[in-house]
């Protein structure tokens, strides 16, 4: 049954009721007539295309009683009067209001029982620039934007497919967000797809007040425990464009100028859009060189440290390894003290203008690293470790997996300290177990492709194709 009744009145009452139209100075009324019958539109000031709305008002006061005279209701007036092409009728109020909120126009017309939505929103957006976090030394240059319906345009531009589907869900009883889940219908893995789709429509809190984030803790299961990242994050179309071929599903949100990658295992993070913008040789060595570098960034502090506990053991060909000018202060403390300090940086950083922010990390930690030697706080060998491990996080674009391996050597090292050999192991052993546990979408394991073993996705990981050779992943 239609909220909207046959009183043009009442439905004015209803709807100026429901988009509290007294109370907010951007809700913008306005009243004309169309051969004799009232009409009034409901729009969000600065969403509206301000020429074609002029044109439209234009056209329609122009209307005669001869032109409504074969008009029966709301649908025929659409059809045969409205030119816009991104217009539809709703009897729904609720539809009606989030519409207009959205930035769409409403229409209420005398003696029709439905309105009319015109969907001529813009939204203000930056310009499309290379992503500060994801950058390619060759090809796109071309970064995802805050609003939604410009990122699936860029999506659209790469993918000219007619199989590429783009499915819209508003996520959030409050805020309403839109939500855009985008995958290609021939690749996607249909049993993945319904158990997203599933998750995706039995959300219910109050508004995704952190964007993705917030979206990504309603959508994977939970595991507070864990810090190891079950999606990835990407803020360049072709790299969405590229997962989307492979059989992965893509997520967007509007207000988040990054895509959400699923599923996503443990060893997709090795691989990185430079990778494909290189011959296949040089390709696989940066790939090669970011993954040794990575593991390094885990296991190197903590082995250093485990060497050091054992150094009347250690042969001479490795003791230059070992501290040569050991001070009074715990090594585990300095190495503690040292991540604290890296973060404590990296946070004063961000917080920095930019023009300042790359002179400011460098002096920063010139100044602390320089001082704290020659004090004698630190032995010169812990700064050089920590700072091969800060450098390392940056060899790969997850911000997450940096800091999920930040609190795995952070583990390590303390229960190193504690129980020395056996703790090394068993830190090892509690990273390993929750690695292989951490869980992400039904049908999909985190270690893929190795558990389950898939051959041709494992040697893909190894070696980078060309593309003529690029095989579709079966997931």
């Amino acid at each position: 049954m239609s909220d909207f009744q046959k009183s043009y009145e009442e439905n004015l009452v209803m709807v100026n009721r429901k988009l509290r139209v007294d109370e907010s100075f951007d809700m913008l009324i306005k009243h004309i007539s169309v051969a004799d019958k009232r009409v009034t539109f409901y729009c969000i000031d600065g969403f509206v295309k301000d020429e074609m709305f002029e044109k439209m008002l234009e056209y329609l006061s122009k209307l005669t009683e001869k032109d409504l005279k074969d008009i029966s209701d709301a649908d025929d007036f659409l059809n045969k009067r409205i030119t816009y092409i991104e217009s539809s009728t709703e009897d729904d109020l609720e539809k009606f209001a989030t519409f207009v909120l959205s930035g769409a126009i409403g229409m209420i017309m005398e003696g029709f029982t439905k309105a009319i939505i015109i969907d001529s929103r813009t939204y203000p957006a930056r310009d499309v620039q290379e992503p500060e976090s994801d950058k390619v030394l060759r090809g796109s240059h071309e970064g995802f934007v805050e609003t939604v319906i410009f990122n699936t345009a860029l999506i659209r531009r790469k993918i000219r497919n007619p199989d590429l589907t783009l499915k819209s869900i508003q996520i959030g009883n409050e805020s309403k967000t839109d939500i855009v889940v985008v995958y290609l219908e021939n690749s996607v893995n249909k049993k993945q797809l319904e158990a997203v789709m599933k998750k995706l429509k039995a959300i219910d809190v109050k508004s995704l007040t952190m964007g993705q984030e917030s979206l990504r803790e309603c959508l994977l299961p939970y595991q507070p425990w864990n810090p190891y990242p079950r999606v990835r994050y990407t803020e360049r179309p072709d790299t969405a464009a590229a997962c989307i071929y492979d059989g992965n599903i893509i997520i967007l949100a509007d207000g988040s100028p990054s895509a959400m990658i699923i599923p996503t295992g443990f060893f997709d993070f090795v691989q990185d859009a430079n990778d494909y913008y290189f011959p296949p040789m040089v390709g696989t060595f940066l790939r090669y060189i970011r993954a040794v570098v990575f593991g390094l960034s885990l296991l190197l502090v903590p082995t250093w440290y485990l060497i050091t506990l054992y150094a009347e053991k250690v042969p001479d060909a490795l003791r230059f390894i070992l501290i040569n000018e050991p001070n009074g202060v715990p090594l585990i403390f300095q190495l503690i003290v040292t991540e604290f300090v890296i973060d404590t940086l990296r946070l004063a950083s961000l917080n920095t203008p930019s023009s300042l922010s790359n002179s400011f990390a460098v002096v920063g930690a010139l100044v602390l690293g320089e001082f704290a030697v020659s004090s004698g706080w630190f032995v010169s060998e812990v700064v050089l470790f920590m700072a091969f491990s800060a450098i390392s996080n940056f060899t790969q674009p997850s911000y997450e997996l940096g800091y999920a391996f930040k609190l795995s050597r952070v583990l390590i090292l303390i229960l190193t300290a504690i129980f020395h050999f056996w703790g090394y192991i068993a830190g090892l052993a509690i990273v390993i177990v929750v690695i292989c546990t951490t869980k992400t979408v039904e049908g999909f394991t985190y270690l893929y492709p190795v558990i389950p073993f898939n051959k041709d996705a494992f040697l893909s990981l190894l070696y980078r194709k060309q593309i003529k050779f690029e095989y579709k992943k079966n997931k």
